[in-house]
This record gives C-alpha cells, structure tokens and sequence, in this order.
C-alpha cells in the first residue's frame, strides 16, 4: 500500500514533464472557411474519417444561480440551423443550469487530429416535435433509461435504478413505441462565438476565432 503511494506520488511530481509538440497541420485566417459552421463541418467530416473516438463528443460547460460553473461531457446530436443540438434530462443539474441561465460553452477535442473547437453561446429547448423524433430513434433500452432515471438526484445504490428500469420495461411492455418522458428532450446552442484550435509547434498553436458582430461573423487570429 505504502509503495503504490510512492508511485502515485512519483507519477503526480511527473506531470511537469508532460509535453507534446503538434505538428500535424497548421491554421490561418486565409485557408479556412468564410462561414464557421462550414469549417467545423470540414473538421468534424476530417474526425470521421480519421475513426477519432467518440468524435461528436463535446465537453459541455454550465453555471449555476451563484455563478458556479460545472462540465461534463454530452454527445452532439445535430447541426440545425446552425445550432448545436445535444439531449438530457431537463431536470437534470445541467438542464436546470441552462434554465436560470442560458449561456453556455460547448468544447470538443479530437487529440488523433491535434485540434479543438470551443463554442460559446446560449441554449434554449428545441421543438417538442424534433426531441420526439430523436426519443423515438434511439434503442429501446436508452429510452427506457430515460424514464428510470432521475438524472443528478442523489441515490442510496444502483439496485434503485435497476428496479426503476423493471418498472418502466413491465410499463411500457405492450407498447411498441414508447412516449418520450416530459421532462427529457434537447436543448440547441446558438453560438456567438467558436474558435479552432490547431496544435503547432514550439507551443506556438494556431487559434481562429469567428465573433457574432451584427449578425455578422468576423474572424480574427489568436495569440496562442
């Protein structure tokens, strides 16, 4: 016990030495797209290709009523109308999050590729019509876990949670399609501003920002 300790100790005093140098690509202003939904079309079609893991896997960044943020990760689910769209629990702690304050910030980060896209913007729900279609396209057993589980309420153990998921499979039994619950649906960010994020060498990364100015998206150059 004593000599894993060490270890771990060891490993932590290593993280300085830590470092990678990117030289994969390079990024300026005058080689990407005028429109910045384009461009990240252009990368997220490059993370497929490139079999990235989990490429439409984003970090998603919330605040609470007392100016406390909070992360986790979501998986985007569309690009509509030039609005990223992901689902959850709207009783969730993000989706309460995102009631009492809209603005939020969606990160992905695809390493294989030596890139990262950061949005920012504000979320609202999206049409009752559209969560209904996505429910109703996702395995059976992902929309009974919606309805068993009351997402960030504290629990005693997982035992709760299978016997909810049991309730819900002898509920929903002689339906074939099961009703999205009321409290499950998606949310659309309208971004303001997104930045690519190229990996360079020497640490001297590569970052192109598009900022909303009336309507209309400037882009600019970063310092990295």
């Amino acid at each position: 016990m004593c000599g894993d300790f060490l270890l771990e100790c060891k490993n932590m005093q290593n993280l300085a030495n830590i470092r990678k140098d990117y030289r994969k690509a390079t990024l300026d202003t005058t080689n990407v797209d005028q429109d910045p939904f384009r461009q990240f079309e252009k990368w997220f079609a490059e993370a497929l290709q490139s079999e990235v893991m989990e490429p439409n896997a984003m970090h998603l960044a919330t605040v609470n009523d007392l100016g406390k943020p909070s992360g986790r990760m979501v998986l985007l689910k569309g690009l509509e109308n030039n609005r990223f769209v992901f689902y959850t629990n709207y009783q969730s702690k993000k989706g309460k999050e995102l009631e009492n304050n809209p603005a939020c910030a969606l990160t992905f980060f695809w390493p294989e590729l030596e890139r990262q896209v950061r949005i920012e913007g504000m979320a609202s729900r999206v049409d009752p019509q559209l969560s209904d279609a996505y429910f109703q396209s996702r395995p059976r057993e992902s929309q009974l876990g919606a309805w068993a589980s009351p997402q960030s309420v504290m629990i005693q153990n997982r035992t709760i949670l299978e016997q909810r998921f049991s309730e819900m499979e002898k509920k929903f039994e002689d339906l074939q399609a099961i009703p999205r619950p009321h409290q499950w649906g998606g949310y659309q960010v309208d971004p303001f501003e997104i930045e690519f994020w190229q990996g360079g060498a020497r640490r001297l990364h590569d970052r192109v920002q598009y900022t909303k100015v009336d309507n209309i998206w400037k882009i600019f150059r970063l310092a990295p």
